[in-house]
């Protein structure tokens, strides 16, 4: 290698490291780009899932369950004269 190519060979390698220096930047740009959105998106279905949950306790609640029996099933629960006992002994009912 002559003497005169050093300094070419030197300025393309600088424009070389230039240019991959831009494009590193481009890329890190743009996935952080993506990671607001992601996490933009997990907390949107955060916020689904508790609004979810309160709403899940909300409707599973005994005094709801007891309400819509009594009231839209007309279920009531059984009178004690109905109740039976029934004891096993040795293996065998009687």
């Amino acid at each position: 290698m002559t003497l005169r190519a050093l300094p070419a060979c030197l300025l393309a390698a600088a424009l070389c490291s230039a240019l991959a220096v831009v494009y590193s930047s481009h890329i890190v740009r743009e996935l952080y780009s993506k990671q607001q959105s992601v996490e933009y998106q997990q907390w949107a279905l955060q916020e689904d899932y508790s609004r979810l949950l309160l709403e899940h306790s909300t409707l599973a609640s005994p005094h709801r369950i007891i309400s819509i029996a009594q009231d839209d099933l007309a279920m009531q629960p059984p009178q004690l004269s109905v109740h039976r006992l029934v004891q096993f002994q040795g293996g065998q009912q009687r």
